[in-house]
């Protein structure tokens, strides 16, 4: 029997089996797929792009029909990606309201919510790290030495066993 996910599959241009992809996925790929990139001033502070958003954060919408609104993270849907925002709401023909799902390439993360500690320990590596890298010098190192170079060729070894 085949598998239902296959770890090694490269890429396809058909959309059918990259939705088909995407959608069979298992949780520690389709968690992947939850990374929202951060604001300017987030980026300068962690020396990160992009993170995973999680329940708490605050987000801001860059595209769709709630574009440049901001919201709590209420609820993340790992198994479908989708996030729904506090305050992003849409009336029912009922007359009830419910929340809008929101894909998390269309969000911003403006104030991320640091009360895990995982998620600090995470960040905090990648600040450690960068100002590891600043503070080691390049220390420029002179040629090699010349080897001596060998003037005779394989033809003219071949030639000289020949006489």
């Amino acid at each position: 029997m085949k598998k239902q996910f296959s770890a090694t599959w490269k890429a396809s241009s058909q959309p059918r089996k990259q939705r088909k992809y995407l959608a069979k996925a298992p949780l520690h790929i389709k968690k992947k797929q939850l990374g929202v990139n951060l604001s300017k001033d987030l980026r300068k502070k962690h020396g990160k792009r992009s993170t995973i958003v999680r329940k708490g954060d605050i987000v801001k919408i860059m595209r769709g029909k709630f574009n440049k609104k901001q919201g709590k993270v209420l609820e993340v849907r790992t198994m479908k990606s989708q996030i729904i925002i506090e305050g992003i709401q849409v009336k029912k023909i009922e007359g009830s309201k419910v929340g809008v799902p929101i894909k998390p390439s269309n969000l911003q993360i403006i104030e991320l919510n640091l009360e895990d500690k995982k998620r600090n320990q995470k960040l905090s590596k990648k600040e450690e790290g960068k100002t590891e890298t600043k503070d080691i010098k390049k220390v420029k190192v002179g040629p090699k030495e010349d080897k001596p170079k060998k003037t005779e060729t394989k033809s003219n070894k071949l030639n000289t066993n020949k006489k």
